[in-house]
């Protein structure tokens, strides 16, 4: 029966299709051909069918589905509007159904900030009130696009938004964050945006609620709101948005129930069956053309006027064209067949909204339906892009509303103590882990108020973090403890609170005087921590204004603009760094193959492009029982990455500051070797490892016993004055041990002649050099000159000192020299002998904190708003200088290699450095590409000797996978 419905069309078709101009200038024939076609072999009762538009769901029983497939086949509805449930179960059904219907139905769906509104497993955009605070319009469309897409692609003809109700009552219990503010221009603005964005693809957007659901203090679902307007302010408010939009184009509206005297005098008649409203002031008055959906019919604001079946006939009579949520069809169907053999309705009425709804149809391509492929189908509702979308906009979104004058953002880390408060309940820990990406934070956990705010005043800064779960409809409030905790914090300390809540959870608040800067996120997910995050330190600039006014304090579009600091990383996504996500998605799979492999227990991987982060994962576990996962903030040993991460750049310092020069001798720079085969020997060779120095020794075994045990002489099992350097948990060495390992260097053999040879020994001189020259330890002088004023929280050499052994996977399990697993303590047996701190090994990191030093490094010295070096010192630090003898290495920097095997995939620049360590790690950048790689491992546990992970060639791998992703 269904395709002999078509025949006309098939014909028509293809007919036209021999001329697309033709074609295209007949469409609105066509369109009637089709609709004429279509209605005119309808009996009475399909026709009736078509208005009724029902809910269905993907996650209920098989009687439910029953239920729809009886209405679809047996009284022929026009639609189904899908609530919860998941996307292939709707799509299964999606198909199930129209396969069964005679003519092709609507399918819709409340979709406000996406497909997720109503089902798992889609992508969420923010809220309209986080909207509100956008101010650049062509992101909304832009996110009315992707959203039309999913929608589309999910066989959906409508998504039933934008809302255009304008939220003038914070205590709206129905509305509030699904509004774009209180404004009727910024509303309006944000609305024909989406509707926009919606529209361009084919999708038909929604007007709601019409005639304005922004003042209430009900909820329509339960009850049937009173709004206390008179008719003039409808008309100058309300109403302001639906002009403009549909002078735009809208394609539908929803009325809503309510109960508004103004507009419709009946003591307690819903809107939404007021001729008055949905006719004589939508359809005459504002001069509405387009399909007119009634709000849900078993919303209590309508079930509880009229039964079912009267409240459907009502709504029709008023002048609805579709159903929306019809509790009992069969009932309505009788009596819509009892009203017209009683003259209530006409012919020409039914043929009216039937019609309609056939052109929309048309419109909508169901003349030529096709089945939703399922193939793919979830990647599709998911694809990268729409992350990178997401980060716009709350980059755009995110207000600060107040800040001290020139200490906001937080710049000036290096003279910052800062901690971390904790209010709300719900999650915090990617805010968290993103304020110590900027600074070390410690969190300060809630006692009783007298023994925090003790805690507290140590420090020069609180941030104060107030996470409530990410709902829509979930209570936002503060506790009034927690707002005597507030209020108690920043009158004693200097406070930056950042609100992951909705605008109005600022209302209780009566004094923001002692609140030194406020930034509102607007929703608690992981992208609005991240942005707030980077806003309080600067590298990303706040750009939002507040779409609501809470109380005298701030009004509608307030939002104070702060600068974005130069030069540090900020975190993104592949797309907004020039890079293809689909192929970075083989890094996981390489990840896995290594674990999977036994070549690591697990590993932290990062990149960044055009200094910003967008790929940071870990992967697998400390060790391979799988006891403890690996996170981002896990601290790994770094192995020789320290000669670029400590030595190298201090170094780069005095050469800057013309204390050193690449021909200083090192007779001239340590008085041990001025008597020595070695005191001729350059700076610029010993960089370049071509000096002809031995690649090591292994200092610890002459400090073994006949047992290969360490000896009596020179260890201890506590500390003592006398043996204070700490090799191990419970091994000290003595004191003057590394007066043995400089004359142990200095003795030992040259080679033959000088020729390149990776060599441990330039960068265990170089640190002694260092220490006599500055007169401190090297792990101190580091930490002042990079670590602390480029806020690395985790780079440092002993970590135990510091953090808790939980967060350092462990290195190896010593059976030769300590005899214990190793973990905390370093694993290089020199630097672990010279107390854990060597120029040659010793630092422990995770990889944002080696990030910042190589885009440092990729920036030539410069990192914030301070230059560590110049320009000039770095360009020479990152020569070649002795390529032409088949030596690739720079000055103190691995080089990508001349030929055959080498540190990189062979795909990275030649202008491009870094390092790589014996744990299982690489740091690399690439000036050409603007690019950073890091790979952290403990690949040495249990056993440092099969390095599986270097013969499997994982990192370079890793690397050309990046370089394959770069988009031309």
């Amino acid at each position: 029966m269904r395709y002999f419905l078509f025949t006309i069309l098939f014909i028509s078709q293809f007919a036209f299709a021999q001329n697309e101009k033709f074609f295209i200038n007949h469409s609105l024939e066509r369109e009637k051909i089709w609709v004429d076609s279509i209605y005119n072999q309808l009996t009475f009762e399909e026709k009736v069918g078509q208005l009724f538009m029902v809910a269905a769901y993907s996650n209920k029983d098989a009687e439910h589905v029953k239920s729809i497939e009886k209405l679809v086949e047996e009284y022929k509805i026009g639609g189904v509007i899908f609530f919860q449930g998941g996307p292939v179960r709707q799509a299964k059904l999606t198909n199930k159904y129209q396969a069964k219907s005679k003519i092709p139905l609507f399918v819709g769906i409340d979709a406000e900030w996406g497909l997720s509104m109503r089902l798992d497993s889609t992508y969420r955009y923010p809220w309209n009130m986080t909207l509100g605070a956008v101010q650049d319009m062509k992101l909304i469309e832009k996110m009315g696009k992707q959203m039309a897409k999913q929608t589309k692609r999910m066989g959906l003809q409508f998504n039933f938004a934008p809302v255009l109700d304008i939220n003038t009552n914070p205590t709206n219990p129905i509305i509030g964050n699904r509004s774009f503010g209180e404004d009727k221009g910024n509303v309006t603005e944000r609305a024909l945006a989406l509707m926009k964005g919606i529209q361009s693809e084919g999708v038909f957007a929604t007007g709601k609620h019409f005639p304005g659901h922004g003042d209430t203090s009900t909820d329509s679902h339960h009850t049937l709101p009173f709004v206390n307007f008179s008719k003039e302010r409808l008309n100058e408010v309300e109403f302001y948005p639906y002009k403009k939009l549909f002078h735009e184009g809208l394609a539908s509206v929803m009325v809503a129930h309510l109960n508004v005297p103004s507009v419709e005098p009946r003591e307690g008649y819903p809107t939404s069956i007021s001729y008055n409203v949905v006719t004589n002031i939508l359809q005459k008055e504002l001069g509405f053309e387009g399909l007119i959906f009634t709000d849900a019919l078993n919303m209590k604001g309508a079930s509880n006027f009229k039964q079912p079946g009267d409240i459907d006939l009502e709504a029709f009579l008023a002048g609805n064209d579709i159903l929306l949520f019809a509790e009992n069809v069969p009932v309505a169907v009788e009596k819509f067949c009892q009203a017209y053999n009683d003259t209530l309705f006409t012919d020409a009425r039914l043929e009216h909204s039937v019609k309609k709804i056939l052109r929309y149809k048309f419109k909508a391509g169901l003349a030529n339906y096709k089945p939703i492929d399922l193939n793919n189908l979830y990647e599709d509702l998911n694809a990268p892009e729409y992350e990178d979308l997401n980060y716009q906009l709350y980059e755009s979104a995110v207000t600060v509303l107040k800040k001290e004058e020139d200490h906001f953002p937080i710049k000036d880390i290096q003279n910052e103590k800062i901690a971390y408060v904790k209010l709300g309940d719900d999650k915090n820990q990617t805010f968290l882990n993103t304020l110590r990406t900027y600074a070390p934070v410690t969190e300060i956990d809630l006692d009783s108020i007298h023994l925090m705010l003790e805690k507290l005043k140590s420090y020069s800064k609180v941030i104060v973090g107030f996470h409530k779960a990410d709902g829509a409809w979930k209570k936002h409030n503060f506790e009034t403890k927690e707002l005597v905790l507030l209020d108690s914090i920043s009158r004693h300390n200097n406070v930056v609170l950042s609100v992951f809540a909705k605008p109005y959870t600022l209302l209780p608040i009566q004094y923001f005087g002692n609140i030194k800067n406020v930034v509102l996120a607007y929703q608690n997910n992981d992208i609005a921590q991240t942005v707030a995050g980077e806003i309080i330190f600067g590298s990303v600039a706040a750009k939002g204004k507040i779409p609501v006014s809470i109380n005298k304090f701030f009004k509608v579009d307030d939002g104070l603009k702060t600068v974005k600091i130069n030069n540090i990383l900020s975190f993104s996504t592949p797309q907004s760094a020039g890079m293809n996500p689909k192929i970075l998605a083989k890094i996981d799979a390489l990840a896995q193959k290594a674990i999977d492999g036994k070549m690591t227990p697990g590993m932290q991987i990062l990149v960044a492009r055009k200094g910003k982060v967008f790929y940071q994962k870990s992967f697998g576990y400390h060790e391979y029982n799988k006891d403890t996962k690996v996170t981002n903030q896990d601290v790994y040993d770094v192995a020789s990455l320290t000669k670029i991460l400590s030595t190298l750049p201090n170094l780069m310092q005095l050469y800057d500051k013309h204390k050193i020069k690449m021909d200083t001798k090192l007779g001239d720079m340590l008085p041990i070797f001025e008597n020595t085969d070695k005191k001729d020997i350059h700076l610029k060779e010993l960089l370049a490892h071509q000096a002809g120095l031995q690649a090591w020794i292994p200092f610890y075994q002459s400090t073994l016993d006949s047992t290969k045990h360490p000896s009596k002489k020179y260890y201890r099992k506590t500390y003592s004055a006398e043996f204070p350097l700490q090799v191990s948990e419970n091994l000290f060495l003595r004191k003057d041990y590394n007066d043995t390992i400089m004359k142990r260097i200095a003795d030992s053999k040259l080679l033959p002649k000088k020729q390149y040879k990776y060599s441990d020994f330039t960068f265990i001189i170089l640190k002694e050099y260092l220490e006599k020259t500055l007169h401190r330890p090297l792990d101190f002088i580091s930490y002042n000159n990079f670590y602390k004023p480029m806020g690395m929280s985790t780079m440092t050499y002993n970590p135990l000192r510091k953090m808790d052994m939980s967060v350092i996977p462990p290195t190896e399990k010593d059976n030769y020299f300590r005899y214990t697993k190793v973990q905390g303590y370093v694993h290089d047996m020199a630097a672990a002998m010279q107390d854990g701190v060597g120029g040659h090994a010793g630092l422990f990191s995770n990889a944002m904190d080696v990030a910042k030093m190589m885009q440092m490094y990729l920036q030539k010295g410069h990192y914030g708003d301070k230059e560590y070096f110049t320009d000039k010192t770095f360009e020479l630090f990152n020569t070649c200088a002795y390529c032409n003898v088949g030596n690739r290495r720079g000055m103190g920097f691995d080089k990508p290699q001349l030929s055959g095997e080498g540190p990189t995939c062979g795909c990275a620049s030649m202008t491009s450095f870094g390092h790589t360590g014996f744990t299982g790690t690489i740091a690399w950048a690439d000036p050409q590409e603007d690019l950073v790689y890091v790979f952290l491992s403990n690949r040495t546990f249990p056993d440092a000797t099969v390095n599986k992970l270097s013969k499997e060639n994982i990192r370079e791998d890793i690397q050309k996978v990046i370089y394959e992703a770069i988009m031309k």
